[in-house]
């Protein structure tokens, strides 16, 4: 590891500040601190938040969740309202690493991770999101894990976070601070596609810290996470689904869906969702749905098969969801 300074932050705005000037956040370091012993980042500086009041779940005025961003995935996973009102994110965080992970892993650092293209993390290989212009060793190696949807020549990474998944799909917007003042924006458009400049990930500025996250109020109908991975546990998502979906008189009247392991960023397509409403439960009615998820997915070989793996996982999530709806 690389020599580095450190700071802790006593405000948000002195977190900014030094950020702004090239310092790089750092919350609970379950993935920065593994990426910097790789050499595959090396900040000069580190900038310490976890000194920050971003710690609390709390209900908002529209009968929502405010969630800060230093909010540990275990403790965001086994608060009562989750638990009771937002089952889907509660399912998700648990099915995402160790607990010892969880313990660490923050709100905001889960929705920041980096990818885990084996690529990535080799510093002899070519990566354009490590290294702009040397090329994506992906594209014809091994390529397994990565995505089908949402890539470009330059870069098939997959964002690995199994909250930011769940998030999406029950409409969460990011709370955020820099130098310049704050925003918040829905969650989908923090994230950036790959296209020809794949090492900018998000839209976030120079200095720009996500703060919070806000949670609607609970929606209707029943909710679920499924996941399809190569072990049972500490695994990646190969193909992931969270969905909320309510059914009435043998129709489904709203269908929000999310999607992991498929794409740079938790993946949403509302063409599927809309196909959706007003038909009946059935594998047909299912098909038609992955159809048009699918329109688009394009493999590079190892990958071919999580096509059709989607195509498995969402109707099973689809059936589950409406049996519990109805």
């Amino acid at each position: 590891m690389r020599p580095f300074d450190y700071a802790r932050a006593d405000t948000t705005s002195d977190a900014a500040t030094r950020a702004a000037a090239g310092a790089t956040f750092l919350a609970g370091g379950t993935n920065l601190l593994d990426l910097m012993k790789l050499e595959v980042m090396a900040p000069e500086a580190l900038v310490d938040v976890t000194r920050l009041d971003l710690h609390e779940v709390e209900a908002t005025d529209e009968s929502g969740l405010r969630i800060g961003a230093l909010v540990t995935n275990s403790d965001l996973a086994n608060h009562a309202t989750v638990r009771a009102h937002y089952p889907v994110l509660s399912r998700a965080l648990l099915s995402g690493a160790t607990v010892q992970l969880r313990n660490k892993a923050t709100t905001g650092g889960n929705l920041l991770q980096r990818t885990r293209c084996p690529y990535f993390y080799d510093t002899a290989a070519a990566c354009n999101k490590r290294d702009p212009g040397t090329g994506c060793a992906a594209m014809e190696g091994r390529n397994r894990i990565l995505a089908v949807l949402g890539a470009s020549d330059h870069c098939i990474a997959t964002h690995p976070s199994d909250m930011a998944v769940a998030m999406r799909a029950l409409g969460a917007r990011v709370v955020t601070e820099g130098p310049d003042g704050g925003r918040e924006l829905d969650l989908g458009d923090l994230y950036r596609l790959p296209g020809d400049t794949p090492n900018i990930e998000t839209v976030l500025s120079d200095g720009e810290l996500i703060t919070a996250v806000i949670l609607p109020p609970p929606p209707a109908g029943a909710q679920s996470y499924v996941k399809v991975r190569d072990r049972a546990s500490y695994a990646f998502a190969l193909v992931s689904v969270a969905g909320v979906v309510a059914v009435e008189d043998g129709r489904i009247t709203s269908a929000n869906l999310a999607f992991g392991g498929l794409a740079p960023m938790p993946w949403r397509n509302e063409a599927v969702e809309t196909a959706l409403i007003g038909k009946a439960p059935s594998t047909e009615t299912f098909d038609a749905a992955a159809d048009i998820l699918l329109a688009d997915a394009k493999g590079h070989g190892d990958n071919d098969f999580k096509i059709p793996l989607a195509r498995r996982t969402l109707r099973r999530a689809l059936r589950e969801l409406c049996e519990r709806a109805a």
